[in-house]
């Protein structure tokens, strides 16, 4: 019986072989890659059954190259593997191109369901985010649309309209730049933003902070 293709994308490249014994033998790994330009650069001519993305890549983010990845290889399942537990994040990537949202901390047990669940046509999101997407459905049944600021958003637009860098920002409500990038971008696509000023204001009728 052949074995389900795999193939790796994590950073750092020491959790590529944690992933590889866990999947071994039950899965053929293909192929693995520590950053995201190495992941377009190879996975799409070994069209693999199932690629597993970290968000967080060096030379070209997960976020990013997960996209990509969907267009060229549009029947390929695609796993994120994340350290965010931010409902939003998963929100994005599922809507868009991902079948499986999974958790970095969770066991290697988790990770062969949940490839598993994806090949079979089903999706697979890490009981925590779950729990936590069912959360933010029964607060907004509409999904957050736009014009409306999920909690997450408004901690960021506080921060950065209070002056703190994305980094600082980052720093201060534990999570990654690339993750408060995503947020602040996010809110500018919803609301038709293309300015930090326009931003400002925004939070200022939020009343996240003051005007003068």
């Amino acid at each position: 019986m052949t074995r389900p293709r795999i193939f790796l994308t994590c950073d750092p490249a020491l959790l590529v072989g944690a992933f590889y014994k866990s999947l071994e033998p039950e899965f053929e790994i293909v192929g693995a890659a520590s950053a995201g330009r190495d992941l377009l650069a190879n996975a799409p001519g070994l069209k693999p059954d199932v690629v597993i993305v970290d968000l967080d890549l060096p030379l070209l983010n997960g976020m990013d190259a997960g996209r990509e990845l969907k267009r060229l290889l549009p029947r390929t399942k695609i796993l994120v593997v994340a350290v965010n537990e931010d409902p939003a994040v998963a929100r994005e990537v599922l809507r868009k191109w991902a079948s499986g949202y999974f958790l970095k901390k969770s066991a290697g047990v988790e990770l062969s369901q949940a490839i598993r669940e994806i090949l079979s046509g089903k999706s697979y999101v890490a009981p925590q985010v779950a729990q936590r997407l069912a959360n933010d459905f029964i607060r907004d049944p509409g999904g957050h649309g736009k014009g409306l600021l999920t909690p997450r958003q408004r901690q960021v637009l506080q921060l950065l309209a209070e002056g703190r860098t994305m980094k600082e920002a980052a720093y201060a409500l534990n999570l990654t730049t690339r993750t408060v990038a995503f947020h602040k971008y996010r809110i500018m696509e919803d609301f038709g933003m293309h300015s930090n000023s326009e931003l400002f204001r925004l939070a200022i009728r939020e009343r996240l902070v003051p005007m003068g």
